[in-house]
């Protein structure tokens, strides 16, 4: 029997994402994103639907690099305008119970006990539902706006997240005990001193001696979440991450990436299924399979060449004009998106890419595998990537906002449900729970950050204390 898959949201808090010329269409909703009802009712219905939780893409920068401009993507609204999505998550949080929340931060231009204070209040706002995606960024524009105009070559962004996330992690895990909120009236102690201690980091990026602001949250560390594919961000992920994203056009590709990233972090001493692995997905769902197919049709003539080619520029850091959009584009190596580079050679090694064909793979659901189909076809293909490849589920992306994920949840969810391929009711409080179980809201054992965990002590103050 096919295990429970899970299942997030993908989104982005701006009219549109990945798909380029989409927001065109007449059910789309992108122009709402300022509308925090329209969020609320959103959250709403996934988790009517029973998804593990939403996704939040992020950017710290724009795309640039089209026409050496970034007049195509404001154009096609590709990734921009856009806010920050952590300030919907208290609002949705509110209206449910049960939904998880992961939030992109990058590691570039916002110190980590920064980042870490971020996550702790909302993890505390949430009753425990978020995640955090660790990204590098990728962006000159963000270099230029937010750094010191100079981006960092692409190891040494990892190398910088990898000392930014043990930083987090001892602050989260290991300043503040268990126990160390007392609440003693009697004898006017609502902290235990003894029982918050200093960090003491001081690494080659960072040096934090102090102790943390924030008291433990009720996962204490936010779910961690990585989608690095090169081999710096595969070994990040297999050290730190619990949950990965990956985007392998192909099941064998994705096949092969999954079992590289189990092996490395079962190298490193973790349990490999401490690690759940989600591919992005893009569903064009209907009724019926010819009902989606027409549907999928009318995205098709609504795809826009130069705003799929505004976002793959900005992906790659090349500026696609300069190639003849009918001519074979051949791999190079850039300093932005190795992986948007790679992938399309990965997906047909023996056919030559010209800009229009990648532009017709991009343009609904970017670099994500698209299904088209009604509820049987769809669960039939769902459950074929994870019984050949090994993943526990997928970060559904929409090519129309909103609406096709609505639709995912009114079509496809009840009959993976009806096949047992998907949850029906909720049995934890926590999205590290929704992930891996009840009884699972801490990090695991065998997580770096779990040595660093300040476990409950031995009362220094009254023991008569006000509960918790």
């Amino acid at each position: 029997m096919t295990k429970q898959m899970k299942l997030l949201a993908f989104d982005f808090n701006g009219p549109s994402h990945l798909s380029a010329g989409l927001w065109r269409h007449e059910r789309d909703r992108g122009s709402e994103y300022t509308n925090i009802q329209t969020w609320i009712d959103y959250a709403k219905m996934l988790e009517a639907a029973c998804f593990d939780g939403m996704f939040f893409a992020d950017n710290d920068g724009y795309h640039e690099k089209y026409h050496g401009s970034v007049d195509g993507a404001l154009r096609d609204a590709a990734q921009i305008p856009s806010n920050d999505p952590a300030f919907l998550v208290p609002a949705m949080a509110a209206a449910t119970r049960h939904l998880g929340f992961g939030i992109t931060t990058s590691t570039a231009y916002t110190p980590p006990y920064a980042v870490a204070r971020k996550f702790a209040t909302l993890d505390h706002l949430s009753d425990g539902r978020v995640g955090w995606n660790v990204v590098t960024s990728y962006s000159d524009s963000a270099a230029r706006n937010l750094g010191n105009g100079t981006q960092l070559a692409h190891d040494e962004r990892y190398e910088r997240a990898d000392e930014f996330i043990d930083v987090t992690l001892k602050l989260t895990e290991g300043s503040w005990d268990d126990d160390a909120v007392v609440r003693d009236r009697e004898n006017c102690t609502y902290v235990d001193p003894a029982r918050v201690h200093e960090i003491g980091h001081q690494g080659k990026h960072f040096s934090v001696p102090g102790i943390f602001t924030a008291e433990p949250s009720p996962q204490r560390t936010p779910v961690i979440f990585q989608a690095g594919g090169s081999p710096a961000g595969v070994a990040l992920a297999a050290k730190t991450a619990e949950a990965v994203f990956m985007n392998s056009m192909s099941k064998s590709g994705l096949k092969k990436q999954v079992d590289a990233l189990r092996a490395k972090a079962a190298e490193l001493g973790r349990d490999p299924h401490h690690i759940a692995v989600l591919q992005m997905i893009t569903v064009i769902s209907a009724p019926t399979d010819e009902e989606a197919q027409r549907k999928y049709q009318e995205y098709l003539d609504l795809v826009s060449y130069d705003g799929a080619m505004a976002r793959y520029s900005g992906w790659t850091g090349l500026d696609m004009s300069q190639f003849d959009p009918d001519k074979p584009f051949e791999d190079v190596k850039t300093n932005a998106g190795q992986t948007m580079v790679d992938v399309y050679t990965k997906l047909d090694p023996g056919k030559k890419w010209t800009p229009r064909d990648i532009a017709l793979e991009n343009g609904i659901g970017g670099t994500s595998p698209v299904i088209v189909g009604g509820p049987e076809t769809v669960a039939d293909e769902l459950i074929s990537w994870m019984d050949e490849t090994g993943i526990d589920g997928f970060n559904v992306a929409h090519a129309v906002k909103f609406a096709d994920v609505e639709d995912f949840a009114t079509y496809v969810v009840p009959e993976l449900q009806r096949r047992g391929a998907m949850r029906t009711a909720y049995d934890g409080n926590t999205l590290r729970e929704n992930i891996f179980g009840p009884g699972n809201a801490r990090l695991f054992a065998d997580h770096p950050g779990a040595a660093y965990h300040r476990a409950t002590t031995i009362a220094s103050v009254s023991p008569e204390v006000v509960p918790a």
